[in-house]
Parts: structure tokens; C-alpha cells; sequence
């Protein structure tokens, strides 16, 4: 069984170099019969294979596809069969390490059409393949070339505004998920998973590889490769440390209904129902004193070793500095938990 594949418009500089791929219905483990339409058609030799294809290409892949009843891709490939801009039909027999633009925006689209989760595809080596753009209100452009499609849109009575420099896009250019409110589209990047009841404020922002189970408020920063867990909700400024962030190898993630207050953060993933207070910043090397119900010491640890343990508070004391830990259980409990790890 193949991995993925998708009929792509795209974006191509002077020098035919694909800048961007725009995929409407990427499709997750296609099926054989699929599979066989790109290889009589396309010349498709198996592999990871992102394939130029012309008019007549097209119009030969979406009969082959209707006589295999595959009608939403028939369908996909004829439109494509009339476009103006360059069309590229990925296919990707495994999940390996990309090689070429399409492939790695193939890989993004299936994340951010909820078909695959952050941490679920290879995506290491992607910012080489990933070109420097001006995304603009004419669509990607290869930044050597801007300069003369700016005079020339001067000349022809046009504004052409550049809205970013990046290597990734704003997602909702390419796919807007179901059941989602986005206040400002540009702070969430291609590549993001929305959940289905999330909504992302003014202020807040969700990097590529990244996401929310769903039913999140998210005012605050959600970091590559960082996942929030149902229910939970990121105050105002707050943030999440990605592996792109110092985080190393350690992967960032926060359960399901949990609170990290406005401007606060965290360097280590919380397990369930946890509470960080407004303002604190959690690394995993923090000091944290454990406070049993009498908020008497109990212990003194350090934050990695109450990465993933639900039902936590995390507080500072406001009259001597102190990182304070709570639980909803005894903390000697907890305690004896963390020392029978060791």
C-alpha cells in the first residue's frame, strides 16, 4: 500500500523551480487501483515521485480514475487539466524523508486536513526544500524576482502587497478545517492541526507540525511540534517550548483540560488537568517545592519530574520567589511516586 497522494496547482519560478503546492483533497493511503491509474498514465515508476503533468496527461488520469471509481479525483484531475499555472501529481510510497518542494507541501497538507497528527510524518529536512517566498495578494513569489513583478505591477496601475516573508504559508490559503474560528489567519502556519471547536485569538499562533485536540482557546503560542490536549485553553501570551525553541528532543505537549495562565509557560509537558499560574515560566530544570495540603515542604524536585503527572498546580510564592507544586492528591503520595521511579 502507498503512503499518500495528491493532484497539486502550484507555483514555479522563471527558472521552473516549484516554490508552492496547493493540494485540495490530498488522500492518506490511497488505494492500489489508485495508484495503477498514476502508473499507466503518468509514467509513474513507484518510488517517491513528484510528477510534472501536462493537458493530455491529466485528461488520461481522470478517465482512468472515473473507470476505477475514484470520481472526486477524476473530477480534481480534469479541472487541473484546465489550469493555467504548473500542476504536479505527488506520490509518496512511504512516509520517508522528502526530496523535493511538492513532497514536503504534500506532507504539510495532510497534517493541516486533520488526515495526519503533529509527530505522525518524517519531517526532518524540510526547511531545505522549503524556499523563502514573498507570499503576496498575487500568491508566492521567488524573492529575485520580486523587485521587477513590483515595478511591474506600479507600471500596470496595481499594488502589490507583500503580507510575509517566510518559508511557510498562512494555512487558511490552503485549507480552512471544519468547526474552527480564526481571529488573525497569518499566526497560523501550513502544516498546523486544528482541531474540530478550536478557536485561536487575536494573539495567538500555531506553528507547523504543531496543533490542538479540539474545543481549545488559544491565546497564547503554540511551538513546532507541540500538542494541546481537549478542553485546554493558552491565556494571552503565554507560551509552549518546540523543539525549535531549546526544547531538544523532548516533546512539548499539554493533556486534556488543562490551564496555562495569561504570559505564563512550559519547557515540559503536563499530563491531565494541570494549572500553571498567570506569569510563571516553567523549564525543566526548575526548582519546584512540593506542598502537601497543610502547604507544608514536602520535597523539592526538579520540574522534568513531573513532566506528564496530571492534576497539577503550579504557582510561585509571592513572598519568596518559590515555584510551588500542588496536587489534587497528597503530595507525599506524589513524592513517594517520583522516588520509586528513580
Amino acid at each position: 500500500m502507498s503512503f499518500a497522494f495528491g493532484i497539486g496547482i502550484g507555483t514555479q519560478n522563471s527558472q521552473g523551480e516549484w516554490l508552492e503546492v496547493f493540494y485540495q483533497q490530498p488522500v492518506l493511503k490511497p488505494d492500489a487501483a489508485l495508484v495503477q491509474c498514476a502508473r499507466e498514465t503518468l509514467g509513474y515508476k513507484g518510488g517517491n515521485q513528484a510528477c510534472a503533468a501536462n493537458q493530455a496527461d491529466l485528461n488520461a488520469l481522470a478517465e482512468a480514475l472515473r473507470a476505477t471509481d475514484h470520481k472526486d479525483q477524476a473530477k480534481l484531475a480534469e479541472l487541473a487539466a484546465k489550469s493555467t499555472r504548473p500542476v504536479v501529481v505527488t506520490l509518496l510510497e512511504s512516509d520517508e524523508t522528502a526530496s523535493s518542494t511538492p513532497e514536503v507541501y504534500l506532507k504539510l497538507h495532510l497534517i493541516s486536513h486533520r488526515l495526519a497528527k503533529p509527530h505522525g510524518l518524517k519531517l526532518d529536512g524540510i526547511f531545505g526544500l522549503l524556499p523563502n517566498l514573498a507570499w503576496t495578494n498575487e500568491g508566492a513569489i521567488d524573492l529575485s524576482e520580486l523587485a521587477d513583478r513590483q515595478l511591474q505591477a506600479r507600471l500596470e496601475g496595481r499594488s502589490l502587497e507583500v503580507k510575509s516573508v517566510d518559508k511557510f504559508p498562512q494555512m487558511t490559503d490552503y485549507v480552512v478545517p471544519a468547526g474552527v474560528r480564526i481571529a488573525d489567519t497569518a499566526r497560523v502556519r501550513l502544516g498546523a492541526y486544528v482541531g474540530e471547536g478550536t478557536t485561536v485569538m487575536h494573539e495567538g499562533f500555531i506553528n507547523f507540525n504543531a496543533g490542538t485536540e479540539g474545543t481549545s482557546m488559544i491565546e497564547g503560542r503554540i511551538s513546532a511540534g507541540v500538542m494541546i490536549g481537549k478542553g485546554s485553553d493558552l491565556g494571552g501570551g503565554c507560551s509552549t517550548m518546540g523543539t525549535l525553541s531549546g526544547g531538544g528532543n523532548i516533546i512539548i505537549s499539554v493533556g486534556e483540560n488543562c490551564l496555562l495562565g495569561a504570559n505564563a509557560g512550559i519547557g515540559i509537558p503536563l499530563g491531565d488537568r494541570c494549572t500553571v499560574e498567570a506569569g510563571l515560566y516553567i523549564t525543566a530544570g526548575s526548582k519546584v517545592a512540593l506542598l502537601d495540603d497543610s502547604n507544608q515542604l514536602v520535597d523539592t524536585v526538579k520540574a522534568r519530574d513531573l513532566a506528564g503527572k496530571p492534576d497539577l498546580l503550579f504557582r510561585r510564592n509571592s513572598q519568596t520567589g518559590a515555584v510551588e507544586c500542588k496536587t489534587n492528591k497528597s503530595a507525599i503520595e506524589l513524592n513517594e511516586e517520583l522516588h520509586a521511579n528513580n
